[in-house]
């Protein structure tokens, strides 16, 4: 039976207003995806300025690495709280294998 796996990912947003936010957690399960697979992901922003933001998204597909196991890349923009957004672009860790499925 094959494993199930996830990414861990950390990441900061652009600056914007004045300031920025990092973003980290852990991607949902795999998704098939053509030859290969994606990842959702979703959560909130840490607080700064008094506010958080939502992000929520699908990773792009698995990029190898040369040292084996694989990467996604995951963008997009956060949510507009006090009149304002964030962008965040970036690599998810190599996956972790789940133990329990």
């Amino acid at each position: 039976m094959k494993s199930h796996h996830v990414h861990d990912y950390c990441t900061e947003t652009t600056f914007d207003q004045g300031h920025s936010h990092r973003m980290y957690g852990a991607t949902g399960y795999e998704i098939p995806f053509g030859n290969s697979h994606v990842h959702s992901y979703y959560g909130v922003t840490t607080v700064n300025n008094a506010h958080i933001h939502h992000y929520s998204g699908i990773t792009g597909p698995a990029i190898p690495l040369a040292e084996g196991g694989h990467t996604h890349e995951y963008q997009g923009p956060t949510t507009v709280d006090l009149g304002h957004r964030h962008y965040f672009k970036s690599l998810t860790s190599a996956e972790r294998y789940s133990r329990f499925l």
